[in-house]
């Protein structure tokens, strides 16, 4: 992690993101710039949270797990996305990890800034009741979906969220098959017979790593309606 203090930068995020409104006494506030490389660990499961982070450059990929080791892929974050908000609010440890898919940036402000100064400003409140209920709806979606839907209905309704890039699809879109499989819960094995299946229909095509569609009328009709959105 590499940390600035630059407040030329600072004041760059904070335009371009419109910050202004949830970050009163900004002059007063410790802001700084927390960097992070491709694969580095920014939030760890189970840690005591130490301030909040606003995600203003890069991709970000946020898991949660169990105590046998098993992993379950939630989502993939990008800016302007917001980490602490749950910790903060509920006051317990961190509930996901957070990890850089690629080089990331965050604006950061300390705990005790957070507790002190913006939990008493009511702009600050409404982004974090902002934040945790698009949280909550997604992820009630997606659990909603992925357990009253067959695989090959939530295989088509991935694509087709995917493929409408609303917030939540670019959140989920990934190359991936195993990546794909733990989005949609699954195994890479299941999820690998269903692509095959709808390659032997006709509806995709899939050469080396690259996969096309060739039907999106046949998708939709497998989907059933259904969509993680």
């Amino acid at each position: 992690m590499k940390t600035e203090l630059d407040h030329t930068r600072i004041q760059y995020y904070i335009l371009k993101y419109q910050l202004n409104p949830i970050l009163p006494q900004m002059d007063n506030l410790p802001l700084q710039l927390r960097t992070y490389e491709r694969n580095e660990i920014i939030l760890r499961e189970g840690a005591e949270l130490d301030g909040i982070y606003f995600q203003v450059e890069g991709r970000t990929r946020v898991s949660s797990s169990v105590e046998t080791g098993k992993s379950l892929l939630l989502r993939f974050c990008h800016p302007l996305s917001v980490f602490g908000d749950i910790e903060l609010i509920q006051k317990v440890a961190i509930q996901s990890q957070v990890e850089a898919v690629q080089r990331t940036t965050f604006l950061y402000v300390n705990k005790h800034a957070v507790e002190t100064v913006l939990m008493k400003d009511l702009s600050f409140l409404q982004e974090l009741l902002k934040q945790l209920s698009y949280k909550l709806q997604t992820c009630t979606t997606a659990s909603r979906v992925n357990l009253l839907a067959s695989v090959e209905e939530r295989f088509a309704a991935y694509l087709l969220t995917t493929r409408q890039q609303n917030e939540f699809g670019k959140e989920i879109m990934t190359s991936h098959n195993s990546e794909i499989a733990s989005l949609i819960g699954t195994t890479p094995r299941h999820l690998n017979r269903v692509i095959q299946k709808l390659i032997d229909k006709g509806v995709l095509r899939k050469e080396k790593k690259q996969m096309t569609i060739l039907d999106w009328t046949q998708v939709d009709e497998i989907s059933n309606g259904i969509r993680y959105e």
